[in-house]
């Protein structure tokens, strides 16, 4: 089954001479259960698609169907219903600096009307332990690693138990050892909890270690997609050679 549907998808910056169209014509099938990665080189719209599919962007037009419903066609208090479905983590961690790490991972669930105090305390407990930061709960995000940052910011896109968890470069700021624990991360995360998972990356190496399939994108465009092996060891769009040329110079 389907958990996410991108119909057509174009997103229009601006108008007259300073329009520009960042995506064109996108669709994508994301399977329930799926590692996805979503693949490009800088400036190919990669971000965007991310923006649109978790509608911090209105699509221009097309369609963005989640579980059976047209995400793009909704606005407020059935849209915030159904954005409770997605978790994010952003590129740059996006954490509250004045705020612990567990007051991080809260943060969503309080912004809920009435709030459990204790149900709040044992989720974000619960979530800490999943992603080995159990002993950081009262730390500060300026005392933490890069890598321990982006761990934070797994916790708190998974507070509210989304369906799918949208990643946008989650491994570019990090090391290659703490890139390769951050995906075996996000693997056990889809095992345990059945949480759909989607990357955004520029990274061949992320998408060859975790995800089942992958879109490659260019101009906006999708170039090609299926199963990893079927795209990178046959590439049939120009796109995906010149990435695959460019990665392994």
């Amino acid at each position: 089954m389907a958990l996410i549907e991108i119909q057509h998808l174009t997103k229009v910056f601006g108008t007259g001479a300073d329009r520009v169209t960042a995506l064109e014509d996108v669709s994508l099938r994301v399977e329930d259960g799926d590692i996805f990665g979503i693949i490009g080189m800088s400036g190919a719209g990669k971000s965007t698609l991310l923006r649109c599919l978790s509608m911090l962007e209105k699509p221009t037009s097309g369609q963005i169907v989640l579980d059976g419903s047209d995400l793009a066609a909704m606005n407020g208090a059935q849209l915030r219903a159904e954005r409770r479905k997605m978790g994010v983590v952003f590129q740059g961690y996006n954490l509250l600096m004045q705020k612990t790490v567990a007051e991080n991972v809260a943060f969503p669930l309080k912004l809920e009307k009435g709030f459990d105090k204790a149900a709040v305390a044992a989720r974000v407990d619960e979530l800490l332990e999943l992603v080995g930061l159990a002993d950081k709960a009262g730390a500060y995000p300026a005392q933490l690693s890069g890598g321990q940052k982006q761990r934070v910011a797994i916790a708190r896109a998974l507070a509210t138990k989304p369906e799918i968890l949208l990643c946008d470069e989650p491994t570019s700021a990090l090391d290659p050892l703490t890139t390769k624990a951050m995906l075996a991360l996000l693997a056990d995360i889809n095992r345990k909890l059945g949480v759909t998972i989607l990357i955004i990356t520029h990274e061949l190496s992320v998408v060859r270690r975790i995800c089942g399939r992958v879109a490659v994108i260019g101009d906006g465009r999708v170039a090609e997609t299926g199963t990893v092996s079927q795209v990178f060891e046959n590439p049939r769009s120009e796109v995906t050679r010149l990435l695959l040329s460019e990665k392994e110079a």
